[in-house]
């Protein structure tokens, strides 16, 4: 079965932390972090609809300035996700240029902005029409379960401390339905846009009567029929969705564990910080930071299937695979 999601790092595991996330078969991705995207070209950039920011140190916001750069002009809507102070953060970097000549924009641009507090959620929308400046008070919500809700995913988080409130996510697919190809060409059915109308009629959980468009058969491709959705489910097996989790730069504290054991259980990605090695624990601890026997353990008690781990210090330059060893050897209990 094919994964919806694919992961991968911007800057590979030693570079400003971005994990830009591509969906198959959808033009459309999600970032955890905004660090430098100078590497990214502008038609990857674009796909981009929602980016969860877990703080905003320098190496993982840097990149808000060149999404800009790329996204102005153009008739976009971006949700923005972070800790206490992105909002603020935010209107201080859109306000660090002039807008005086955005009223003659054919498109607008727009950041919908969340901030996310322990009980209620902050909401802003800056525009590029009015100058981004913010127009309208935040708007208080309560805080739920998920920061993103939609019908075949859900992102939510965890604060962590680390000295300042930073946020680890996770994307989590509600369930996986895949085309089973046999059966489609059982029924003389073929491959197409309708397939997707199908699925999402599953996910959403539509009656049996529901009328699903069809192509009528390969002898006369153009014509259409309508089939009850009863009659199709079985062309879909529904398994397991894909898990991916995002933890990054916290101290390994009893509340921070807690937290992160919760989030990633059973992961299928764990996307940890690996920071320094364990021999140099306190050094992490003064930076607020993991070690990579730490990464490993974690990973470990919460049982993930794949632990990847990145952010590695620079005084390890050259030797980040000692880092990478330690926190595979501790996932895989040899140590």
């Amino acid at each position: 079965m094919k994964p919806i999601f694919h992961p991968y790092f911007v800057n590979k595991v030693d570079g400003d932390p971005v994990l830009y996330i591509d969906f198959l078969f959808d033009r459309r991705a999600i970032l955890f972090d905004l660090g430098q995207l100078s590497t990214l070209s502008p038609k990857k950039l674009l796909r981009i609809t929602d980016i969860f920011i877990s703080h905003t140190h320098m190496d993982h916001f840097f990149g808000f300035d060149h999404l800009l750069r790329i996204m102005l002009g153009r008739q976009r809507h971006i949700r923005l996700y972070g800790p206490v102070g992105i909002l603020e953060n935010v209107a201080g970097k859109l306000q660090g240029y002039t807008w005086n000549l955005v009223g003659n924009y054919e498109h607008n641009l727009l950041f919908e902005v969340t901030e996310v507090h322990d009980d209620h959620l902050l909401k802003a929308t800056f525009s590029c029409r009015e100058g981004f400046q913010l127009m309208h008070p935040p708007q208080m919500i309560p805080a739920g379960n998920f920061l993103l809700d939609e019908l075949a995913f859900q992102v939510s988080s965890v604060c962590l401390d680390h000295f300042i409130p930073c946020l680890a996510f996770c994307l989590q697919e509600k369930n996986h339905l895949n085309v089973n190809k046999v059966k489609l060409q059982e029924m003389g059915l073929a491959v197409g846009p309708w397939l997707r109308e199908l699925k999402e009629a599953i996910r959403a959980g539509k009656p049996d009567d529901t009328l699903i468009t069809i192509p009528s058969g390969s002898s006369d491709p153009d014509r259409e029929k309508k089939v009850p959705l009863s009659r199709l489910r079985p062309l879909v097996d529904i398994s397991r969705g894909q898990k991916i989790v995002y933890v990054v730069d916290c101290a390994y504290t009893e509340s921070n564990r807690e937290k992160i054991l919760a989030l990633a259980e059973e992961g299928d990605y764990f996307f940890c910080e690996a920071a320094f090695l364990e021999k140099d624990r306190e050094r992490a601890a003064q930076r607020s930071h993991l070690t990579a026997y730490q990464a490993g353990l974690l990973a470990r008690q919460a049982r993930v299937r794949k632990l990847i781990p990145f952010h590695f210090s620079p005084r390890y330059y050259g030797s980040y695979h000692l880092l990478v060893d330690e926190a595979n050897r501790t996932f895989r209990g040899a140590c």
